[in-house]
């Protein structure tokens, strides 16, 4: 093999290493950006948990505690444990498909009573806080970060179809299987309890009522 042979040989291996690489450094970069900028969700959060005036009726789900909790004010009303969460976690950064439960403070936006999940509770995610993350992090652009405010006016509700995904909320067990429920975090993201215990959630909050995920 000649020199030049080599060189050339030495800069194609050194090419396909880079090509190799490239997938596995941006995601670290970008994990290590969204744990960066996950403080400000920790602002929110540390913040949250407490109610908003002595009569509020608010909703704490506690991930490590594997709990939902309903308070008038700081009396606790009802309490429902073990709970189910999303299959990837619960982090404060969620991606589409990520099946990851996203932290942080919500209000309910509606109410679906024939869900195949018995009843589906819908929160506000992605929040203008996710929004906001996502373009520090590099998850939205600038594009994508005007465009989630511009539906947001327009419709009073966020879009749930950018990268960010969807169609969070609270639901019962419903079509799924009662005994994985009860052993195992399962959902693509959302919050699930038994069917009784979302019917008497539902009966007890409204729309605009305050959920917190910590």
């Amino acid at each position: 093999m000649t020199l030049l042979s080599r060189r050339r040989f030495a800069l194609l291996l050194a090419s396909l290493c880079l090509a190799l690489l490239t997938p596995v450094l941006a995601h670290a970069d970008l994990m290590r950006a969204i744990q960066a900028r996950s403080g400000l969700m920790d602002e929110i959060l540390l913040q949250a948990d407490q109610p908003r005036y002595s009569n509020e009726v608010w909703v704490l789900i506690d991930k490590q505690a594997s709990s939902l909790s309903l308070y008038r004010g700081n009396t606790l009303l009802e309490r429902f444990s073990p709970i189910s969460l999303g299959r990837g976690g619960a982090e404060t950064q969620r991606l589409r498909g990520g099946r990851v439960t996203p932290l942080g403070e919500f209000r309910v936006t509606r109410f679906n009573f024939d869900s195949k999940f018995h009843t589906f509770i819908g929160l506000d995610y992605p929040t203008p806080t996710h929004a906001r993350m996502a373009l520090q992090t590099g998850i939205y652009s600038q594009r994508e970060y005007d465009d989630y405010f511009a539906y947001y006016r327009r419709h009073g509700r966020p879009p749930q179809d950018t990268v960010l995904g969807g169609y969070i909320g609270i639901h019962g067990v419903g079509v799924a299987d009662a005994d994985i429920h009860r052993r195992f975090d399962w959902t693509d993201g959302c919050v699930a309890v038994t069917d009784g215990q979302v019917d008497t959630l539902s009966s007890m909050i409204d729309i605009g009522t305050r959920v917190v995920i910590r």
